[in-house]
């Protein structure tokens, strides 16, 4: 688990996404998860390092769970926590951990009186999703009841789009935070072919600032490239864009 900490003395805290699902992989279902739990990190101050797509294989998923959860401050899983056989991702977590697995009081007593209120039978398939690793926190679903939950540093979500979102809305007040990514963008009406030595030189400058290039087309078909600089420092941040735009301008480039 990472303990770095920024030049602005605050923690570094990381996160990795565990994207789960053979639906994902076979292009059947496309992803809406990771670019929205991306935003909502850099937003509340956590950095999102790493993303992992794993099949429905109790190895794939227990083995990527034990790997990143050592490796940053949180995990969060999207998918594999519904009603089905293939739904396998809470009893691999609870096999990650090494810890038993059934039905948890508190998710039964949230789901069943909202299942009889909807006229429905709290069915075998439906009590599976009130299957909890022992030692779980729950995490509040308000779309369906059926809860997602957190264990030591990792936070199981569903894969549905509005039900993970009203999930990572619930768990982000238990959150460590850290200093928030702040970020500048230059717009130059230039192929990225054209600065990139000079680009280059300049992150070595700063190689506390993430830089990155990202060249785009207008509607004229005319090239140009966003240079995009990135630090929790905001003195550091605004030392580098200075020094980047003058020289560009001595360079004839800005």
């Amino acid at each position: 688990m990472s303990n770095d900490t920024e030049a602005t003395g605050r923690e570094t805290i990381t996160a990795a996404v565990l994207v789960i699902g053979d639906e994902i992989l076979s292009g059947r279902t496309k992803d809406k998860n990771i670019g929205y739990i991306a935003d909502h990190m850099t937003a509340i101050g956590i950095q999102l390092k790493e993303v992992r797509v794993v099949p429905d294989v109790e190895a794939e998923i227990v083995g990527a769970v034990n790997a990143l959860r050592a490796r940053y401050t949180y995990v969060f899983t999207t998918g594999g926590i519904g009603p089905t056989h293939d739904d396998i991702t809470a009893d691999c977590i609870a096999k990650a951990f090494g810890v038993a697995i059934d039905v948890d009081p508190r998710a039964l007593a949230i789901m069943k009186p909202a299942y009889e209120k909807r006229g429905l039978e709290m069915t075998p398939a439906r009590l599976r999703m009130a299957r909890l690793p022992e030692g779980s926190e729950l995490v509040q679903n308000s779309i369906s009841t059926a809860p997602g939950f957190k264990i030591g540093n990792v936070i199981v979500m569903a894969g549905i789009p509005n039900i993970m979102q009203v999930m990572l809305d619930a768990v982000t007040p238990q959150l460590k935070t850290g200093a928030k990514m702040l970020t500048e963008t230059i717009e130059l009406f230039r192929p990225e072919g054209e600065i990139a030595d000079m680009f280059g030189a300049h992150q070595k400058e700063f190689p506390d600032v993430s830089m990155g290039s990202y060249p785009f087309t207008t509607e004229a078909r005319a090239f140009g490239t966003h240079l995009v600089l990135r630090s929790t420092s905001s003195d550091r941040l605004a030392t580098a864009l200075a020094g980047l735009k003058q020289k560009l301008a001595a360079a004839g480039k800005l």
